[in-house]
């Protein structure tokens, strides 16, 4: 009896969906996923705030796409934990970093280049707080502590990390910050993380235009609502409300922005810089 296969074109069983059990679609599928897990392998990564919600999922998945992350966060039993989730835990670090405070990013850089001999070449800054209250209510002290951490804590990241690049004549990077959808839209008491947020895609877009001189792409990721421990805060009855706004009709899952940060900072998306990315499920308010 004819092999079924041979009158098959190679590209006929590579679907992922295909019930046929065609030895072609198995090998495909198998090299897919090698080449899926080395898209970021011998790089290294900082991510901040990598002890908890989409900072941690970031990690995670950088960390199964071959980068080497070094996890920073202000809490330094939860940046711990993280990298003990992580693959090859031992080939990864972790570090006490407050973004806000220019000595502990530098602090955070040399670190790095003891261990591995090289700053970081890939960064995602995931760090953020909310001090949410309405704008008649709203305290000097709280609006800024936001900015301060959302918006100063980028720059200040984005701008050492390029530094360091520069100094060690490495040619090749990129940087992802994390945003959020309320930059465009405002959201009711919080007028101090919307600004903050709106921000972050005025200074990467700008960051974007000077650093791509030096090989460096900077971009913007608006996420928008995600199954988060700050998410988790807003009453329910709110929740319920976005709910209904979302074409998902479900709110994001960390791993989600994840996986769209691993490719911002992959060469898959090398002509990518500039751009303010939204994840949103669709959701529009």
């Amino acid at each position: 009896m004819t092999d079924l296969w041979s009158y098959l074109p190679l590209s006929a069983c590579i679907h992922a969906d295909c019930r046929l059990q065609c030895p072609l679609a198995v090998d495909v599928r198998s090299e897919d996923r090698k080449m899926a897990a080395a898209i970021l392998s011998g790089k290294i990564a900082l991510v901040t705030g990598g002890g908890s919600g989409i900072g941690r999922e970031i990690c995670k998945v950088l960390a199964r796409d071959g980068a080497r992350v070094v996890i920073g966060d202000r809490n330094g039993n939860a940046a711990r934990e993280t990298r003990d989730l992580l693959i090859n835990p031992d080939t990864h670090m972790d570090i006490v970093l407050d973004v806000k405070e220019r000595e502990s990013v530098m602090s955070a850089i040399h670190a790095t280049v003891k261990k591995y001999s090289s700053p970081p070449s890939l960064a995602a800054n995931a760090a953020g707080i909310t001090k949410d209250n309405f704008l008649l209510k709203m305290d000097d002290t709280s609006f800024m502590d936001v900015i301060d951490v959302n918006l100063k804590g980028t720059y200040i990241v984005t701008q050492i990390v390029a530094g360091a690049l520069l100094q060690a004549g490495i040619n090749e990077g990129s940087i992802v910050n994390i945003s959020s959808l309320v930059a465009k839209n405002g959201n009711i008491g919080q007028s101090n993380y919307a600004a903050s947020k709106a921000g972050v895609i005025a200074f990467s877009q700008t960051a974007a235009k000077e650093l791509s001189r030096l090989g460096i792409r900077v971009n913007a990721l608006l996420p928008g609502f995600i199954e988060t421990p700050m998410v988790k805060t807003v009453p329910d009855k709110l929740r319920d409300r976005f709910l209904t706004l979302i074409s998902a009709q479900r709110f994001g899952k960390p791993e989600e922005i994840a996986e769209v940060v691993s490719f911002l900072l992959s060469n898959k998306s090398s002509y990518i810089t500039g751009a303010a990315i939204e994840v949103t499920g669709g959701l529009n308010f």
